[in-house]
């Protein structure tokens, strides 16, 4: 059988009767997906696998406890021969033929009716892959669909509504001839932290839950270059922040949530960092609930930690740190606790460094102690400017630092391999273990 006999289609077998003929792991495997499917299963074989017996022993199925007859093809919409036997496998498929039923002949894939596909799902989406009679071919095929759908490598959006056709209507994946899109009638907010900025950082649900996205309401940081994979139906509201420039108020951003979920459409709150760290998510969260919107939380790889780790800089290690706060540079530092060996990481701090460091400074730190200012972490145009707290505003003005940034002052900046050896190894051995941390 060449490929081009095939005729792909999709079968619904809800409640119609189907014929297993075979008793071991490849016969229980198709049984179990056509009960999946809804089947009606009989289960024709004079000694089952265990597989197979579990199915039996629970009453999902008929099971006849004796070999094949021709008379029990008569009531089949369809048939799967399995037996590994071919002599009977080819009895039940010339039966089958005879009757005008499709069927599986397990022993000789070129001459059957029909080929069981490797399938693949991903929620309300099933993959079926032929690859020319060589099954592991197809499911290699099918485990890398599978994985791009499940990472939202593949597009996922819904184009329209998917109630149950009538006997008048096309079926279900047949394109609508007026063309509309459809909606699903109750909307839902997804807030997806993004992380620091690098496409390949974001969670794997966050990128499933934006690849099945209608509308995306983006932050200026965050992962920018996945909303150039969006598809053209995708609405993209840009509600993005810069210092002191705030465009879309907060409560705009909440109605505008509110508003699109309550169309009818999945929304996605794409993110930089992790939605409730600094990032306003739970007054996001709190507006949809208010409003009787679903909406979920995903989180995101914060740039707390993730940046300072992209300039080699642990926010604790042993020897060094053992704790450390986060803090936005526009707070209040005089409660931060005291010394260098508890990490202070500032985000949206490059603004307000003429105020900060000096606090840390007084606050038993010392000039010495070393800070780095990492800008656009994880993009091609990263920088890292390292420094202590008695020179870094003067360091920080002559290379004209620039958020996005964020400031790690601490004594586990000397552990960056970009840190100048003036700081790597100024008391770097006058603490306990330190020649021993790995």
């Amino acid at each position: 059988m060449a490929i081009v006999d095939l005729y792909p289609t999709s079968l619904r077998l809800l409640g119609r009767p189907v014929l297993v003929v075979g008793g071991g792991t490849v016969a229980s495997r198709r049984a179990k997906a056509l009960l999946d499917a809804g089947a009606q299963v009989t289960l024709v074989a004079p000694v089952l696998s265990a597989p197979a017996r579990a199915l039996a022993d629970a009453g999902l199925l008929t099971w006849h406890a004796r070999g094949y007859e021709s008379t029990d093809m008569a009531v089949a919409w369809y048939a799967v021969a399995a037996t590994n036997n071919k002599s009977v496998d080819t009895q039940v498929a010339a039966d089958a033929e005879a009757a005008r039923i499709w069927c599986v002949n397990g022993s000789d894939a070129q001459a059957s009716a029909a080929w069981t596909p490797a399938v693949a799902t991903v929620e309300d989406i099933k993959v079926a892959v032929n690859a020319g009679g060589d099954p592991l071919r197809a499911v290699a095929i099918r485990n890398a669909i599978a994985a791009a759908l499940e990472t939202g490598e593949l597009p996922l959006q819904r184009f329209r509504g998917v109630p149950k056709p009538s006997a008048h209507e096309p079926g279900r994946d047949e394109p609508s001839r007026a063309g509309s899109v459809g909606r699903r009638g109750r909307g839902s907010v997804a807030l997806v932290g993004g992380g620091p900025g690098a496409e390949d950082l974001i969670t794997v649900r966050g990128r499933r839950l934006l690849a099945e996205a209608d509308v995306v309401v983006a932050d200026r940081l965050g992962p920018r270059g996945l909303l150039e994979t969006l598809g053209e139906h995708v609405k993209v509201i840009e509600v993005g922040k810069t210092p002191g420039h705030h465009p879309v108020p907060q409560a705009e951003i909440n109605a505008i949530l509110v508003r699109e979920a309550q169309a009818g459409l999945r929304v996605v709150r794409l993110k930089g960092g992790d939605p409730y760290v600094l990032g306003r998510g739970g007054e996001e969260a709190i507006a949809c609930r208010e409003a009787g919107v679903d909406v979920e939380v995903v989180p995101g790889v914060t740039s707390a930690v993730s940046v300072p780790a992209a300039a080699g800089i642990p926010v604790t290690h042993r020897g060094l740190a053992k704790a450390f706060t986060m803090i936005s540079g526009h707070e209040e530092l005089e409660n931060v606790p005291h010394g260098s060996d508890h990490t202070v990481v500032l985000l949206m701090g490059v603004g307000t460094l003429n105020r900060s460091l000096p606090i840390l400074e007084a606050a038993g730190r010392g000039r010495d102690c070393p800070v780095a200012i990492i800008e656009n972490g994880y993009a091609k145009d990263q920088r890292v400017t390292i420094g202590t707290l008695g020179t870094m505003a003067a360091l920080a003005q002559a290379a004209q630092v620039r958020n996005p940034a964020v400031v790690v002052v601490g004594d586990v900046v000397r552990v960056s391999p970009l840190a100048p050896a003036e700081i790597a190894t100024a008391n770097y051995g006058t603490r306990e273990t330190i020649s021993t941390v790995s």
